[in-house]
């Protein structure tokens, strides 16, 4: 048998990946001492907190990785909790330099922010916030999800991010918080911070949400990402103010349905987000109509709403585009049931292709990166 070496395993080991952070753990200094005595491998692991969610996961890879290495035929996995020092250290590294209570995703950011909003509720913004951001993970983008409507969060639920009744908790690292992943997507939503048995309900004003969302943009370790979408609350309050005034460099994507009076109030929205100096980049019906299997186009709310919409909030200069017409579908209401994206669950699905081709165009058409200031450095 082929003589394995603590190189090879610490080499093995550049391939588990940290499923919160999203980063080899070997990067991440939870790899401590290895030996290798005759074939058997003694790997010690370092975990960034006490109780970690991931330290199952992350025991059972990396026992796999361990062991898939030629020479090694038993492997015993030690796992330990980093010292205060080595949490310090971890967060200073993954701030990459950054001074602490930053917000990273400024105007130089390479991140676009793409804010989701809509004039009223129940024109599905969130599912549609969910689907299109599983959908653009498929597609290999790094995604992240603030879900801003604070008052009415739904993120977590459709994300899947909801067991035995409560949403999943974020891991906190020193003054980092890190999102829980689900489908690729990185989430947070003040539902993740409710005690266990609260009601839900949150009844704050202008000054706590606007707290909340600075909590989420500063301290909220999404690493790299490509695409920030923002789960807007429907209508022009307190939180859509903030991101105005956070994110005035954000683009907006507004949703309606095919209702003329849904339409109308959507147009304000709209309107709200260009006070700010957000671009308004499009807009998405959905409910639209729907064709039964013999042929029959149903139009239950209507139709037009959604190019009344993008005529209303274009201009001289600019057209604002219909981007989808996403048509009313069962199971894309199921999989937000479920926790489970139809683009995933059921992507022949004809709302779920709609949403899939949304996502192409919107990867076609983001802003040019020619003349940008890349991120780089020498040292």
């Amino acid at each position: 048998m082929t003589s394995a070496t603590a190189d090879d395993v610490r080499r093995a080991l550049t391939g588990v990946i940290d499923p919160e952070i999203r980063r080899p753990i070997t990067d991440l200094d939870m790899v401590g001492d290895i030996v290798v005595e005759s074939g058997h491998a003694r790997v010690d692991i370092r975990l960034t907190i006490v109780g970690c969610p991931a330290a199952d996961s992350i025991e059972r890879d990396v026992d796999a990785a361990v062991r898939a290495v030629p020479g090694v035929a038993a492997a015993t996995i030690n796992v330990g909790v980093m010292t205060p020092d080595q949490r310090r250290a971890l967060t200073e590294r993954l701030r990459g330099g950054r001074a602490a209570r930053v917000m990273p995703f400024g105007p130089d950011s390479l991140t676009r922010v793409i804010a989701v909003t809509s004039g009223k509720g129940g024109v599905g913004k969130s599912t549609l916030t969910a689907n299109l951001a599983v959908a653009l993970a498929a597609r290999g983008v790094r995604v992240g999800v603030i879900d801003a409507d604070v008052h009415g969060f739904s993120i977590p639920g459709l994300m899947g991010l909801v067991h035995d009744g409560a949403p999943a908790t974020p891991t906190r690292v020193g003054e980092l918080i890190l999102p829980p992943v689900a489908h690729g997507v990185k989430v947070i939503s003040i539902g993740m911070f409710l005690r266990a048995g609260d009601s839900g309900a949150v009844v704050w004003r202008g000054p706590m949400l606007h707290r909340t969302l600075t909590q989420f943009l500063e301290e909220v370790f999404f690493g790299d990402l490509d695409i920030l979408l923002i789960d807007m609350p429907p209508g022009t309050g307190d939180m859509a103010i903030s991101v105005g005034q956070m994110l005035p460099h954000a683009e907006v994507v507004v949703v309606t349905t095919p209702q003329s009076a849904a339409a109308d109030v959507a147009v304000r929205s709209g309107l709200a987000a260009g006070k700010t100096g957000q671009r308004v980049v499009g807009v998405i019906e959905n409910m639209g109509p729907f064709t039964l299997p013999d042929g029959t186009v149903m139009s239950l709310f209507g139709e037009g709403g959604g190019n009344a919409v993008a005529a209303a909030l274009s201009t001289d200069d600019e057209v604002v585009p219909l981007l989808a017409s996403v048509p009313l579908s069962v199971p894309l209401r199921e999989g937000g049931d479920d926790g489970m994206p139809t683009v995933l669950a059921h992507p022949e699905d004809p709302a779920a292709r709609v949403i899939s081709a949304l996502a192409d165009r919107l990867l076609t058409s983001g802003p040019s990166l020619v003349g940008r200031k890349l991120p780089l450095s020498t040292n």
